[in-house]
């Protein structure tokens, strides 16, 4: 018998049509289908097409209370919940964390609600930098290379290097909490962690400088990029398991594009470096199977279609119309590629080198 990649393959060749492949491919799926409920096998190796991933209104008042949660006990701190103090904030934290981890576990193992159970694991791990800033304030454990102590509702809007201790925390209880309950989004805190942490370490390597910029512009770009690889890695090991690289995949991009578009650069040679890196950026997407990648390589070609308006052709009348093209021309490009992206994704598969191919994260 022949498998979906088969069609796919014959699709990719010229030998099916893009038409004659979705008929093809829905007639046979239609009937396996059929097929099942009278206790016949499916087809062979033509597995059907996954059921998308249900969200309702139920799953979406389980994910807004838990990120309503999140933010109460990270962003929506004020003052009269700061005047608690460290060993306040510590208590109240280890509370919460013992409190969902309970009902996080009841819900998973004995319930068997993986979503809400995994919310509340999630909610119990979100619970460490309050934890640990609590623990610092407490015994005074703030580093003389950063900025001085800081209030924790200053955690998210402000970068200093003390928070360094509480975000590497929060990557560690993540990685404990996924060693027994593995749910994807759980990786959000991590990812959001090593954002954080994206930043709050060029603060520590400049003593608290306000003033040294590209230093931790570097630090960004260099850190978002170790995050691709290890996006990436995660990808491959572990696709199949579950979409645990989506918000390290999102945190990556954004560390790394933040610290190549603030960078200081004089020259158009190295503007049209960064547009080139931009563009190598929709690639990878095409090759990861990522969008977030093509997102933020689109933002940053149009950042540089930008400096060529304002900069470099700022008295020529045609550019503007030169540039309309252009975008007519990206538009009919990213056209094209959503009614070819199977066939490239399968041409990909069938001629990449066995290499390449260990390299690419499975569909």
């Amino acid at each position: 018998m022949f498998t979906e990649d088969d069609l796919s393959a014959a699709r990719a060749a010229g030998v099916l049509s893009e038409d004659d492949y979705q008929r093809l491919n829905a007639f046979l799926l239609g009937r396996a289908q059929k097929m099942q409920p009278q206790g016949q096998e499916r087809l062979e190796g033509l597995a059907a097409a996954p059921e998308p991933a249900r969200f309702d209104v139920i799953h979406l008042l389980w994910y807004a209370g838990a990120l309503v949660i999140i933010a109460a006990m990270a962003v929506f701190i004020n003052q009269a919940f700061n005047a608690l103090g460290g060993p306040g904030l510590a208590l109240v934290a280890v509370c919460y964390a013992a409190f969902f981890v309970f009902l996080g576990d009841h819900l998973w193992r004995r319930r068997d609600l993986k979503i809400p159970g995994g919310l509340a694991i999630t909610i119990a791990v979100a619970m460490t930098p309050m934890a640990i800033w609590g623990l610092q304030e407490s015994f005074g454990l703030w580093s003389e290379d950063a900025i001085g102590r800081h209030a924790y509702s200053d955690f998210v809007p402000l970068i200093n290097g003390n928070w360094l201790f509480m975000e590497l925390a929060a990557v560690a209880a993540t990685l404990l909490a996924l060693r027994f309950f593995p749910f994807a989004f759980l990786t959000m805190i991590a990812a959001i962690a090593l954002w954080f942490m994206s930043m709050d370490l060029g603060a520590l390597l400049t003593h608290g400088r306000y003033d040294d910029y590209e230093l931790r512009r570097e630090v960004s770009l260099w850190f978002g990029l170790a995050l691709i690889g290890l996006a990436w890695f995660v990808d491959v090991k572990w696709r199949r398991a579950g979409d645990f690289a989506f918000w390290l995949h999102l945190a990556a991009a954004a560390a790394f594009w933040g610290g190549l578009t603030f960078r200081a650069s004089s020259g158009e040679w190295l503007a049209l470096t960064y547009c080139l890196i931009n563009i190598a950026l929709v690639f990878l997407a095409v090759f990861l199977r990522r969008r977030v990648y093509a997102v933020f390589g689109a933002i940053g070609v149009s950042v540089y279609l930008g400096h060529l308006a304002y900069d470099v052709f700022d008295h020529v009348v045609l550019f503007s119309f030169a540039l309309s093209a252009v975008g007519l021309a990206i538009i009919g490009l990213g056209i094209a590629l959503n009614r070819k992206i199977g066939a490239i994704d399968s041409w990909i598969d069938a001629n990449a080198p066995p290499a390449l191919q260990r390299l690419r994260p499975p569909a």
